[in-house]
């Protein structure tokens, strides 16, 4: 009888507190993101977020990228130079996405090695970078995702 009490605490306790000790993501809100050129980095503006931690979910939303960069001088490239991203943070996103904007035309960018290369016709291009952390174990669930905005001026 004591066995069945006991085996039934333990399993309420277990259920209540969790198996694991997973609270979410580091941070109070998404890390930060740099791009890479040859030797030189940049910050990227953080844009939209949604971001769990410590069991607290907490979502901003923000202008989208133009709006967003309007006071920030875009970063000079040559043409067809190679723009990597840069995070230092663990665990790494599972899924990502680039998209680029440039006279009011947007266009998905490729990805190879969480690099692409820049546009070889001169002019402003505005990017967005998202992120999205997909939990592993629950299909279609996000432990937490991420927009990330910068411009790049090919001369």
């Amino acid at each position: 009888m004591y066995k069945w009490i006991t085996l039934t605490i333990l399993f309420l306790i277990i259920n209540i507190t969790g198996c694991s000790s997973n609270d979410g993501m580091k941070g109070d809100k998404p890390p930060k993101v740099m791009i890479q050129i040859g030797k030189q980095t940049y910050e990227t503006k953080l844009g939209t977020y949604c971001w769990n931690t410590k069991n607290k979910g907490r979502c901003v939303d923000t202008a989208g990228p133009v709006e967003l960069l309007k006071d920030k001088k875009p970063i000079e490239v040559r043409p067809g130079v190679d723009v990597t991203f840069v995070m230092n943070y663990n665990p790494k996103p599972n899924e990502i996405h680039v998209t680029q904007k440039n006279n009011n035309t947007d266009v998905e960018v490729v990805l190879e090695k969480n690099r692409f290369t820049a546009p070889t016709n001169k002019g402003i291009y505005y990017y967005y970078y998202g992120v999205w952390w997909m939990d592993k174990k629950k299909e279609q669930v996000s432990n937490g995702d991420a927009f990330y905005a910068f411009a790049l001026e090919v001369k």
